[in-house]
């Protein structure tokens, strides 16, 4: 495992930022169910969405990746027997791939690394398997790893808790059209990370797939195909946000477009999340500029934004007073418990924390301390991490370094090309 030095340095200049992770998924997935050849063009290659790849490949359908473009298939006939494939580390392509899987009466089995196991998903196949699915799992009723699905999916009315994941709903908004009748999906409890369900909705109307969310209920009239041969991911906010929070922690500024107004992200709230914390924010149709400004301690909600928790952590941190996090009850099923791996990250800055149920409060220390850290196995805190480095007063050493593959795997060019050096260690 790879570590890096990381000498502080000012971010500035125009920076291309990667493509969607989560555009990516979703385009494979609505890929996989057009059911003809379709161009993927400028996607995310990273660990999760190749995960992905290897369900699609699973299912029947063939990827041949390229740089800049990858091309889906179709297989001339679905395969019969078990089929295993493993998610990785991907929640995404777990999640997206119960409904997926059971569409077929042939099963498939799910496998993928411990924390994936431990990740929600419960809610999930209560719903497939009122609409027909049959589930087999030595933790069945935790919705746990290995796990095997087998169809077919029939069309009809499920209701979905949403307080831990998005993505269940989501999965079924992907799904559910191409089933064999009209469907309906309610909606249960608080709805955490909801513009990502404005994700998918956007997706569905990119390909001409007649769905409609009305509050908490989502209908489909089913026995749909998903139309057009090609997909152009838009620019990530989530990767963009440690461009943009790296420049006004260390003094210069940064501009990242491409992200178009018609795909929501999520993500794209850490604009209004530096602006309170005293950035300097210009907003343009397809992405920001974001300068350096006063800083000053903030509240925040990260009910419909919790990825943005540790980067949030790491603002608080090297800001002196007290700042408030709230509403991330669910990051703590992350890829780590980010409620607890925040707080700690943060103290490693020199804050003081405090975390109860409803929020994590932290109080800055002036001047923060320089980061020591090579446990960042969770990308979300160690690229986090990386920006704290840019504002500290000595140089950092940080790693493992390849964990920033799951969602941003050439985070080295981004920021080597707005200035920042980075010295990979043995």
């Amino acid at each position: 495992m790879s570590r890096l030095r990381v000498t502080p340095q000012s971010l500035r200049g125009s920076v291309r930022g990667p493509p969607s992770k989560s555009y990516t998924h979703r385009a494979l997935v609505a890929a996989h169910l057009a059911g003809r050849r379709f161009r993927l063009l400028r996607p995310l290659d990273s660990e999760d969405t190749r995960a992905t790849v290897r369900l699609l490949r699973a299912l029947g359908t063939h990827v041949e990746r390229r740089a800049s473009d990858w091309t889906l298939t179709p297989g001339s006939s679905r395969p019969s027997r078990l089929r295993r494939v493993d998610c990785g580390e991907s929640g995404t392509t777990l999640r997206f791939a119960v409904p997926l899987a059971a569409l077929s009466g042939a099963p498939v089995g799910l496998i993928g690394a411990p924390r994936l196991g431990a990740r929600p998903l419960a809610p999930l196949l209560r719903a497939v398997g009122r609409l027909g699915a049959r589930i087999h799992s030595p933790r069945a009723g935790n919705g746990g790893l290995p796990l095997q699905l087998q169809g077919p999916l029939h069309s009809g009315t499920v209701t979905l808790p949403m307080s831990e994941s998005s993505q269940f709903a989501s999965a079924l908004f992907l799904t559910l059209p191409v089933l064999d009748g009209p469907s309906r999906v309610r909606l249960e409890g608080p709805i955490v990370s909801e513009p990502y369900l404005d994700a998918t909705l956007a997706v569905l109307r990119y390909h001409r797939v007649d769905a409609e969310r009305d509050g908490r209920l989502f209908t489909t009239p089913g026995s749909q195909q998903y139309r057009g041969d090609r997909f152009a991911v838009p620019t990530d906010a989530s990767s963009a946000a440690y461009l943009w929070a790296g420049a006004a922690v260390s003094g210069g500024r940064v501009t990242v477009s491409g992200m178009g107004p018609q795909w929501p992200q999520a993500d794209r709230e850490v604009l209004d999340l530096l602006e309170a914390w005293g950035a300097r924010v210009t907003r343009r149709p397809d992405g920001a500029s974001v300068g350096a400004g006063e800083r000053r301690p903030f509240v925040w909600d990260f009910t419909r934004s919790p990825d943005l928790l540790p980067l949030a952590g790491v603002l608080a941190a090297l800001t002196p007073g007290p700042s408030r996090l709230r509403g991330a009850g669910h990051a703590a099923f992350k890829e780590s418990d980010r409620r607890a791996t925040t707080a700690l990250l943060a103290r490693s800055l020199g804050a003081r924390t405090r975390v109860t149920r409803d929020e994590i409060e932290i109080v800055g220390r002036s001047p923060p301390r320089s980061l020591r850290r090579t446990d960042l196995a969770d990308h979300r805190l160690f690229l986090s991490a990386l920006v704290a480095a840019l504002a500290l007063p000595e140089p950092s050493i940080l790693g493992p370094s390849e964990s920033a593959a799951k969602s941003f795997p050439t985070f080295r060019t981004a920021f080597g090309s707005a200035g920042v050096r980075m010295e990979k260690l043995r």
